[in-house]
């Protein structure tokens, strides 16, 4: 199966478990297709850089999926019709990166490190 990384912005007025409630509804599509979700990490509310829909705030959340393409494909189309998702990516990647914290500091300071070595 391929495998894929998902980064999605829920809006900013859901709470934490509406956040919860509406990935574990996206881990459902995923599995109903064949696939799985590896790994779910909630990056919190952070602020945009822009705003889109009206919305300054938003939750972060990041999935690694492992899954065929259909199943990509209709994960992306409850996406896009669902109302609390206001941008969403999904890419093909080879293997899933493993610091996945969104820090850029702690990114810099892991290549730095194997730099020296």
């Amino acid at each position: 199966m391929n495998k894929y990384e998902s980064v999605l912005i829920a809006r900013q007025d859901l709470g934490a478990s509406q956040v919860s409630s509406l990935i574990d509804s996206l881990k459902d599509v995923v599995s109903k297709q064949g696939g799985e979700v590896v790994r779910v990490d909630n990056w919190g509310l952070k602020n945009l850089a822009y705003r889109i829909k009206k919305n300054r705030k938003g939750h972060y959340v990041l999935l690694n999926i492992s899954a065929p393409a259909q199943a990509v494909a209709e994960y992306e189309r409850v996406m896009r019709v669902n109302e609390d998702i206001i941008r969403y990516m999904t890419i093909k990647v080879d293997e899933f990166s493993e610091n996945t914290s969104g820090s850029s500091d702690e990114v810099s300071a892991t290549s730095v490190e194997e730099q020296g070595e």
